[in-house]
């Protein structure tokens, strides 16, 4: 925890995502070294002034779900200063993951890697909604029963909800079977709580926003390509080399919770500002 200049306290968090992570030396989809870009992602993170107070991994942490994949992201995310916290994606694979990880001792034993962040002055609660085999999300009724539970042992902590894929379909044609498929179940568990800031996902490579279920449900960019923004009938998949980035979502006692879209990179400037 932080404070403002004015002595209010304040919290840093950064959301990375889908960083498809893969065996070093190969490339992602032929083009490009994901785990570069996750590199310079990290040591940008590691730059921030002040520094965040933990940084949150929205899924895809790599593209096959393997060992010698999960041993690269220890090495990269290893280098994270701050603490970090770590779902899984559609392309994960959750025992993976939890063996690669064990020290994370926030992951459940077994079953679907729900948890909840304490102590801090905003409150994370994530939820695992992948499907073992799929590239859809699907809130089942026993992580919508945690969910609830979870939510109501703090009714009054500003709270961040965090998924994979998102509850919401986004225009994109050949993303939108792939969201979180029964998102009025979900729905019905968030608006029965007044506490909650924002809904924060993955999946879709590209930052979008809207409200929902009575709150503001945001999506975060990847590290590695980001997904074609065309809205037509007939859209093709496609991604392009566009800025990879992150979120930095900033909380204090004054403002409540404000979101920053950060590009990965390194640009001309600074120059003056009148």
């Amino acid at each position: 925890m932080t404070t403002t200049s004015n002595g209010v306290a304040s919290m840093l968090i950064v959301q990375l995502s889908d960083l498809h992570l893969c065996d070093e030396g190969a490339l992602y989809n032929g083009v490009v070294s994901t785990n570069d870009m996750a590199r310079r992602a990290v040591a940008q993170v590691n730059a921030l002034a002040p520094a965040p107070d933990l940084v949150l991994l929205t899924g895809d942490v790599t593209e096959h779900g393997t060992p010698s994949q999960y041993a690269v992201a220890h090495r990269i995310l290893g280098e994270l200063r701050a603490p970090l916290y770590v779902m899984p994606g559609n392309h994960d694979d959750r025992d993976a993951l939890r063996t690669a990880f064990a020290a994370h001792r926030y992951m459940p034993a077994e079953g679907p890697i729900n948890f909840a962040v304490e102590g801090t002055p905003v409150r994370i609660v994530a939820i695992d909604v992948t499907v073992p085999g799929a590239h859809h999300g699907h809130a089942d009724d026993a992580t919508l029963a945690w969910l609830s539970a979870t939510l109501a042992k703090a009714p009054v902590a500003p709270t961040i909800i965090a998924m994979h894929q998102p509850p919401f379909a986004c225009g994109i044609p050949y993303l939108d079977p792939y969201r979180c498929m029964n998102p009025d179940a979900l729905a019905a568990v968030i608006q029965r709580h007044g506490h909650i800031e924002r809904v924060v996902c993955g999946h879709v490579h590209r930052s979008m926003q809207r409200r929902w279920a009575g709150t503001l449900a945001l999506t975060a960019p990847s590290t590695a390509t980001q997904i074609a923004l065309d809205l037509g009938a007939g859209a093709k998949p496609a991604s392009y080399l566009e800025p990879p980035g992150y979120l930095l979502h900033r909380w204090s006692a004054e403002t409540g919770l404000m979101t920053h879209l950060v590009p990965i990179g390194e640009f001309a400037g600074p120059f003056p500002f009148a």
